[in-house]
């Protein structure tokens, strides 16, 4: 199961011929295994990988990142105000955290005010958010397992006289 897993993550374009060769499992099987994995919430959807770097730049957006600060509520904990949190269209992630802060968000916005805007008049204002502190992504490198920089660039100082 969990080589399956792997390889549908590594590429979901894989079909369950292509599984069958990889693992010398009967393309049955492969596929009953991929509709146990969807069936039990294992794989929740296929989707592209999208290199955000360009897509940011090319609709000419800023990525933040933002620590929160929460009073947990009686009955609910932290899964309430998260609730609240992720239905904004902005939050593109939501974690739960540990150490010094209690969740972290990363929003995209059109501009860095469009980003402060939200923190201050829709995070910052909820019920249960005692602090907010924002960081603006200024470039990513390595994301979800993918390299985002050209690792073909030779990188080698040059030698001067």
């Amino acid at each position: 199961m969990q080589e399956i897993l792997d390889l549908l993550e590594n590429d979901a374009r894989l079909t369950a011929e292509d599984i069958s060769a990889m693992t010398r499992k009967p393309v049955a099987e492969v596929k009953e295994i991929i509709a146990r994995l969807e069936n039990e919430g294992f794989i929740l959807k296929y989707s592209a990988i999208v290199n955000q770097e360009k897509v940011l730049a090319e609709k000419d957006l800023v990525r933040a990142i933002i620590e929160i600060q929460v009073t947990p509520e009686r009955e609910h904990g932290f899964d309430a105000l998260a609730e609240r949190i992720y239905r904004f269209p902005q939050v593109k992630s939501l974690h739960l955290m540990s150490g010094g802060y209690d969740l972290q968000v990363i929003i995209e916005g059109k501009t860095l005010k469009e980003v402060a805007f939200f923190v201050s008049e829709k995070l910052a204002t909820l019920n249960g958010v005692k602090s907010t502190k924002t960081h603006f992504v200024l470039k990513t490198y390595k994301e979800n397992n993918i390299v985002y920089v050209d690792e073909k660039k030779d990188r080698r100082e040059g030698v001067t006289a």
